[in-house]
Formats: C-alpha cells, structure tokens, sequence
C-alpha cells in the first residue's frame, strides 16, 4: 500500500531540503542572502527564519517518477533539486513581472532587497539547477528534459505578460500559455525521474502525465487565485482580479457570450487596477458567466488524461498509486 500525499510531501521534503540547501549554499555575497530569504531560510537581517518553502510538489513527482520507471528516489535527487531550482528561479522573476509583493505569507524578495538583485537572484538558481543536474547521474535526455522545460515555462511566461494589453484572448491561447508556463516544468520534472530508469517510452508517457496534471494545477491556482482563502494561499483576496489577470476562468467566462460575460469586459478593459468592491464583483461575474464551472470540470478532464497517461506508462507499484495521490491533491486544492 502507498503512502498518502502528505506522507510522500514529508518524504520528499527530508530528502531535498539538506540537497538544497547546499546547492544554494554555493551562492554568495547578495545572491546567497536573497535566495535563503526567498525559501524561507533566512529573514531580512540575514537570521535563521523558519518561513514557509512550499509545498515542493515538483521534486516530488520527479523522485516518484524514478521509483515508478524502476530507478532509485536517491539517483533522482540531483535532478529533483535541479527542478526546485529552477521553479524558484521562475518564482522570483514572476513576483516580479507580476507585482506581487507576498508570496508564502511574507513579503517577496524584490520588495525587500529591490528588483534588480531579486531577478539576477532568479537567473542565479537556473544557473545553478543546471549545474547540480549535471553534477548528478544524468543523461543528455535529462538535460534536454531540463532545458526543454524552461524555455516552454518561459514561452508561456511570455504570453501571459502579452495578455496584459490585449482584450481578444481565447481560451485556447490561455490554456497554450498555462501549458508552458506551469505544465512544462511539471511533465518536466517526470520526466527527468523517469530518465533515471532509462525506458524512453515510459519517459513520454509520464512526460505526459506531468504535463497534463501541470495544467490542471493552474487551472486549480487560477480558482484560488480568484476565490482561495488569503490564509491558504497567502495573498490578498481577488489577487487576479484586482490587477485584471486574464486567467483561464476569467476568459473562459468572458467568452461565453452572456450578459454577465460583458459585464465582466466591461470591468477588464478598464486602464486601472479594479477597487476591492469592483473586484467582488468581477468574481460574481466570472461565476454567473459560468468561468468557475467550466474550470472545475476542465480539472476533471485534465486528471482523467493524466491519470490515462499513467496507467500507459505501467510504473512500478507503490509508486504508481503515490503519483495517483499527488496528483489528486494538486487536483482538489481547496477551491
């Protein structure tokens, strides 16, 4: 019998963290006092700080995907701290690009120590995930894997910055977007596991996997970040729909053709960041325009697809059932 969600987060989490640690340990001077601030490490004044670090789903997935391909959680963790890595690098540069000024229930790292050393501090840990991967037991596939994820992660980056200024996004183009941006790393990350076992199809498979249980992870966030509890998710209430974020719910309700979808284009095409009051209002909207319906059955599909994608992989027992787990927790947030 596998072990639940929480337990696997637990044992991952063991697992990565004196890896990590370390791999940030070789930065230094402001790089290495930005970084330990933005994982929770440190404070502003540089102390031991116990702040949150996440959930570290990512380096989870790729230490089951080698256990489900027949390799080791050990010769996996090179490659589980390189995806980490590079998920905090995307973190610090989107807190950025996105204004955001909290992230885990503390204020970001750009508001503390400016932008300018918060984005060099991102591009450090890319530099450093492909070091530590590479430092591992990995194969040219794995760093195609690696490489092949960040540029989609910062492709679909790139869209959702260019959705900022446009009112004709479709929701096929915002589901493209979220596919690169949140996806990628995520089938990533399996598949770099599942590498270590050396099974080519199995690596496709549960490539696939990763990347379609990816989107419904965003599709989820997008709930959250519109109706998610400030205490959960560690920002304001309507975060999304203050700043205007064309997220997939938004647009799947503004394309629905009813009266409330252009009530809600009436709010988003403002110039202007919307009021608290606006806000609760575009949120009722998107509900009424049936966006917050949508995107719960649409996180139906995409976990039955990756599910499917797992199955067709035939991944060793018990970490078949444990990648089953996770993927229903990323599914069923609270939302």
């Amino acid at each position: 019998m596998g072990r639940s969600a929480a337990e696997v987060l637990a044992w991952s989490r063991d697992l990565l963290d004196p890896a990590l640690r370390a791999a940030a340990g070789e930065l230094t001077g402001e790089m290495r006092r930005v970084a330990e601030y933005h994982f929770g490490w440190r404070d502003e004044h540089d102390r031991p700080a116990h702040g949150g670090a996440g959930k570290a789903i990512r380096p989870a997935l790729t230490l089951l995907a080698a256990e489900a391909a027949g390799a080791s959680a050990r010769d996996a963790l090179p490659a589980a701290v390189a995806v980490e890595l590079a998920h905090n690098f995307s973190l610090l540069h989107d807190d950025i690009m996105d204004g955001d000024r909290t992230r885990r229930h503390r204020p970001t790292a750009w508001t503390v120590f400016g932008v300018n050393a918060a984005m060099l501090a991102g591009d450090a840990l890319l530099a450093l995930a492909f070091e530590t991967l590479a430092a591992g037991p990995v194969t040219v596939e794995g760093l195609h894997a690696l490489s092949r994820a960040v540029v989609a992660l910062v492709e679909g980056q790139a869209a959702d910055v260019a959705f900022e200024t446009r009112t004709d996004v479709t929701l096929a183009e915002c589901e493209a977007m979220a596919a690169g941006k949140t996806g990628a790393l995520l089938g990533g990350a399996c598949a770099l596991g599942a590498a270590c076992g050396g099974d080519t199809a199995r690596v496709a498979r549960l490539r696939a996997f990763g990347t379609r249980i990816g989107l419904a992870f965003q599709v989820v966030d997008d709930l959250l970040g519109i109706w998610g509890d400030p205490a959960v998710t560690g920002k304001p209430v309507h975060a999304d729909l203050v700043v205007r974020k064309k997220s997939l719910p938004v647009v799947a309700a503004l394309g629905a053709g009813t009266t409330a979808s252009t009530a809600l284009a009436g709010l988003y095409h403002r110039e202007r960041p919307l009021t608290a009051a606006e806000a609760a209002h575009a949120a009722e909207l998107v509900e009424l325009a049936g966006g917050r319906a949508w995107a719960l059955r649409r996180t139906d599909e995409l976990l039955g697809a990756a599910l499917a994608e797992l199955d067709a992989a035939a991944p060793a027992e018990p970490a078949a059932t444990e990648l089953k787990e996770l993927a229903l927790l990323i599914t069923h947030r609270d939302h």
